[in-house]
């Protein structure tokens, strides 16, 4: 079982930068993140392979976000640059439970996921 603790959310001015960590306990491969806004589906952001080799991200976010990981650490980061209203949402990390040939972005292709933590970006 694989437990995922996110943190680094708050309140910040558009324009601005945010980092979030996802602690791990046990073993994860891919891990993504996630984001849910008021009244809508629950999207995809980003992902990093377990080896750190491969990223993907959503349109929304690419050159703005980026991702990563430190194994020695079991964490993996969200540092978000460049900040917009519409970034607003609660960000969940999510980790895979095997091994996978591409990175997914389906929320369902992913096993364990955080309790998520709240972004606000002020306009």
């Amino acid at each position: 079982q694989v437990q995922l603790v996110e943190s680094g959310g708050g309140l910040v001015q558009a324009g601005g930068s945010l980092r979030l960590s996802c602690a791990a306990s046990g073993r994860t491969f891919t891990m993504g993140w996630f984001r849910q806004a008021p009244g809508k589906e629950r999207e995809f952001v980003a992902a990093i392979t377990w080896s750190g080799s491969s990223t993907y991200y959503a349109d929304s976010v690419k050159g703005r976000f980026a991702i990563s990981r430190d194994n020695a650490k079991n964490t993996v980061y969200l540092q978000m640059n460049s900040l917009k209203p519409e970034d607003t949402g609660v960000y969940y990390c999510a980790s895979q439970h095997a091994l996978s040939r591409q990175i997914e972005v389906a929320s369902y292709k992913y096993t364990y996921w955080g309790q998520g933590t709240q972004v606000t970006v002020s306009s």
